[in-house]
């Protein structure tokens, strides 16, 4: 049997997982599961810890299903020092990467750490990093997490409090694994799925026009308007995005083929490389400081744009208009264009 999710490590950090020596490795593990059980809506399953002679003394990884997904390397006698964009030749240190965002950091020893927190530089410490790089690679993988039968439990315990809505969307006009796959798509581009009245009332207005599980997701988007909004927006400040000029939106829904199995975008190589280089341009141009850049266009192309985006820019929420609430000043800081 494969576990569903495995952390492994060299024999070095075994003081991680070692109450005895101190380590707390496996109680920050309840908590991360606790944390995105509340923000994501659905439950982490338990993680299999073990060490593992195969690795390098200091490495760890991380396995979904088997596969791995994520690995790193810690030094536990050290803290990880993320610098504040200036460079400071005092601060001596082993070069690295921090894993969990991929910033340029430095292994540093304990007697720099004073030093390098007055002059700014983020420090951490070896638990910190891995209990950050583990939360956030569970909540890029928690779509995979979620099959049928994790689904049919979520659906029976809502069925508890609200049997009348859940009767009206499944078994029909919505299989378990129709059900699934709307979550799966939610929760594969950050949207958490734990509204789940909201989601099934959106299903059951819309199920009986369509079970197209890519059309349904657009409508519960759109119903989840005010969380979406929430998600990416920081208090009294404007909404920055880049948007989509109309050419490359006509281009997309031009190339948008309807089959009998739902529809999907089948641009030329050529027109999607163009559109492609256009966006990281666009996102290289404006360094977006303490807010995640957005793309924002229409929701007539809003999943056709996310196939095309998804390979290259996995972490860039694409989101329509519809998608965020009337009251949002939304500052347009670029525009994605082609000849």
């Amino acid at each position: 049997n494969v576990d569903p999710i495995e952390f492994e490590f060299g024999y070095a950090l075994i003081p991680l997982a070692d109450a005895n020596q101190g380590g707390d490795l496996l109680d920050r593990i309840v908590m991360i599961r606790r944390q995105l059980a509340l923000e994501l809506g659905l439950v982490i399953p338990v993680v299999r810890i073990r060490d593992n002679i195969q690795l390098q003394p200091n490495e760890y990884r991380l396995k979904i299903k088997g596969n791995e997904v994520a690995r790193g390397e810690l030094l536990l006698d050290h803290y990880l020092a993320m610098s504040p964009g200036i460079e400071d030749d005092s601060i001596e240190g082993i070069d690295t990467v921090e894993p969990a965002f991929g910033l340029p950091a430095k292994w540093i020893s304990e007697d720099m750490k004073d030093r390098a927190e007055m002059l700014g530089y983020t420090v951490v410490d070896p638990p910190s990093v891995v209990s950050t790089h583990i939360t956030e690679v569970l909540k890029a993988h928690a779509y995979e997490l979620l099959g049928r039968q994790e689904t049919k439990q979520l659906i029976d315990h809502l069925k508890e409090s609200y049997p009348v809505l859940v009767e009206e969307v499944t078994p029909n006009p919505l299989s378990i694994g129709e059900v699934q796959k709307v979550l799966a798509k939610l929760l594969k581009e950050k949207v958490s799925i734990r509204n789940l009245p909201l989601i099934f009332e959106t299903l059951a207005d819309f199920a009986r026009m369509t079970t197209d599980t890519d059309i349904l997701t657009e409508y519960v988007r759109q119903a989840l308007a005010r969380q979406i909004t929430n998600q990416y927006v920081i208090p009294g400040e404007p909404l920055k995005v880049i948007t989509l000029s109309g050419k490359v939106e006509k281009t997309i829904a031009d190339a948008v083929q309807q089959t009998e199995h739902g529809s999907y975008l089948s641009l030329d190589p050529e027109r999607s490389q163009s559109i492609i280089e256009a966006i990281a341009a666009q996102l290289e141009q404006h360094p977006f400081a303490n807010q995640t850049p957005i793309l924002l266009c229409s929701p007539a192309v809003r999943m056709y744009v996310r196939q095309l985006t998804e390979r290259y820019f996995p972490n860039l929420p694409i989101l329509s208009y519809n998608e965020l609430e009337a009251n949002v000043e939304v500052q347009s800081v670029g525009m994605v264009d082609i000849a």
